[in-house]
Order: C-alpha cells, then sequence, then structure tokens
C-alpha cells in the first residue's frame, strides 16, 4: 500500500514531470491562459482559484476572467453584479447558471468583483448552439438581427478534419450522418464565440484567463484553432485535466493533450 496519495500530480505535454511553479511562470507571460477543466472535479475548482490568486499576485490590473460557464447575452447581468449595483439573490435567480455555480464558480467571480477584475462571459448562448444541434448552421441564419451581437460574426469557420470535431463522429459509433455533423457544428459555434469574446477583451500586456471544459482546448484545437485564424502570433498556454488510476506517470493517450496537464485520482470525489 502506497504511504503518499497525492490529490494530483502536474505534468508537461510531453509526459514529464511538471511543478506548479512551472506553471504559473508560463501562465504570467502568455496572452491567454486556458484552464480546461473537469467539470465536476473539485481539484480543478480549486486549482482555478489558486491559479487565480497567484496570477492577480503577479499581473494585477493587467489580469482578466472570463468563462465557458456564463453565456454572452448575460454579460449586462454579470457587470451588474461585478460593480455592486444588484443584489447577489438578483443576479443567482435571473442569470441562467449552471448547477454546480455556488460549489465551483462563485467564488471566482466573486474574486473578480472584489479585484476589481472583469469577468467576461464568453460561451454562445445555449438556445443558439441547441438551434445549430437541429438544424445546422444555416439555423442562425433565421435569427432576428438582434441575436447576432451575442454570436461570433456569420459564416462561423469551420474545419470538420479537426479531430476536436472528427473525433465527435467515431463517438457515435457510425459513419457521419446529418445529426451527428450537427453535434459538431454546436460544438464549433460555441467554441467560435468563446474565442471570438476573448479577442474582444483581450488588450496585449494583459493576460486573459479563460475557464471552460477541457474538451474546448484540447489538442491545441478548437477555441485555440478559432483564435490562431484571428491572431497567430498570441501566446497561448493551455492547462488539460485527466482522472487515472496511477498518478506514477501520465497516460500515453493523454500526452499532448496541452502545455500542461493535471492528473486526478479517479476515485476523487465529485463536485455535483
Amino acid at each position: 500500500m502506497k504511504t503518499d496519495k497525492p490529490a494530483y500530480r502536474l505534468f508537461d505535454q510531453n509526459g514529464k514531470n511538471a511543478s506548479y511553479k512551472d506553471l504559473l511562470k508560463e501562465a504570467s507571460e502568455a496572452d491567454i491562459v486556458f484552464f480546461g477543466e473537469l467539470h465536476d472535479n473539485p481539484v480543478c475548482h480549486w486549482l482555478e482559484y489558486e491559479l487565480t490568486a497567484d496570477l492577480f499576485a503577479a499581473r494585477g490590473k493587467n489580469l482578466v476572467l472570463g468563462a465557458e460557464m456564463f453565456e454572452s447575452d448575460n454579460q449586462l447581468i454579470v457587470n451588474e453584479y461585478l460593480d455592486g449595483l444588484i443584489k447577489e439573490k438578483d443576479f443567482e435567480s435571473q442569470a441562467r447558471l449552471w448547477p454546480n455555480y455556488k460549489t465551483d464558480y462563485k467564488r471566482l467571480l466573486n474574486f473578480a468583483r472584489d479585484s476589481s477584475l472583469a469577468f467576461i462571459a464568453t460561451n454562445i448562448p445555449r438556445r443558439y448552439a441547441a438551434m445549430v444541434n437541429k438544424g445546422g448552421f444555416d439555423a442562425l441564419n433565421t435569427l432576428d438581427q438582434n441575436a447576432y451581437p451575442f454570436i461570433a460574426p456569420l459564416p462561423l469557420k469551420y474545419d470538420s478534419t479537426l479531430s476536436c470535431y472528427a473525433d465527435m463522429y467515431k463517438m457515435m459509433g457510425d459513419a457521419p450522418t446529418h445529426a451527428t455533423r450537427n453535434i459538431a457544428c454546436a460544438q464549433n459555434s460555441k467554441d467560435a464565440t468563446m474565442a471570438y469574446f476573448i479577442l474582444r477583451n483581450f488588450v496585449k500586456g494583459n493576460t486573459f484567463l479563460h475557464f471552460n471544459g477541457s474538451y474546448h482546448s484540447d489538442k491545441f484545437q478548437s477555441i485555440l484553432w478559432h483564435l490562431k485564424q484571428a491572431d497567430p502570433t498570441l501566446k497561448i498556454v493551455t492547462i488539460s485535466s485527466v482522472e487515472q488510476a496511477d498518478l506514477d506517470d501520465l497516460k500515453k493517450e493523454s500526452e499532448g493533450l496541452a502545455n500542461f496537464i493535471i492528473a486526478i485520482p479517479e476515485t476523487m470525489s465529485k463536485s455535483q
């Protein structure tokens, strides 16, 4: 029986041991940092907060936060909450918050509020992603003009050969159908919109720390592909999160997922 039970171990993209100090140094020198989380993993949420606090100590007001978990059409109410214009209970009842908001994301938003940092709601409104999931990209052309400020400019750029989308077909078990293609298109609508709002709120000299599910930034694709289409000079650092039975070494299939990979015991408690 092992006498040491680490809650996580950190590796670089080649599967070599890395330290939190290494991660913080790279992140503090980046334009954009993606923290790819497992949504229900408490270690991810703890490290997100720790990295936020440490980047704020290093970068101060040059830090901007943003997250997949907040939809772009909720930016106004997010800003009203950050500025102290509305009560917490009103924000929580009227914003479309994830079920684990109070345990996992609330303190990130409150950190931004207490530190006078911007917090950007980057994701496409879920109702529009659902439209793409049903009717493909053409469904977005039927929206009222007032909807378009909350979506990346149309037509959305898309490369179906990227593994982040092509693998979705494989997971369905059969050759791509109209329905499975739409699932990948809906995923792309999220990636494109998140990239768009990150860039809209990024200023050279700042560090933008973005929280998202690992799949949205793994293999340097998804959101990153859209960012690189717009500005290939961006210095981007990515973090991915995986669960595995043993933490002695990183699983071979997890190498190359990100600049830094957090390996967490698969027996870890879930946050929701």
